[in-house]
């Protein structure tokens, strides 16, 4: 299954969200790029965030923010020779 450039922009977002913490939100404003306030707008539609325009990561929002930059990191590091 190919990643779309809608996922690619939801992941963009997620990514975006501190999750060291649950008392961090993310406010995206209306001068943002249409396919960063589209992705925010269907993050809240899959029931991943608070508010149409970020708020704060629902348990699964978090969840998938956490696997997200943990494939992130993986992906990044070098490897083990």
């Amino acid at each position: 299954m190919p990643i779309s450039q809608e996922l690619v922009a939801e992941m963009q977002v997620l990514r975006m969200f501190d999750t060291s913490t649950s008392q961090s939100g993310l406010k995206v404003h209306s001068d943002a790029s249409s396919e960063i306030i589209a992705a925010t707008r269907r993050l809240f539609e899959k029931q991943l965030t608070t508010q149409v325009d970020g708020g704060y990561l629902t348990p699964l929002g978090y969840e998938s923010s956490v696997h997200l930059q943990q494939l992130l990191q993986i992906l990044s590091s070098k490897p083990l020779l």
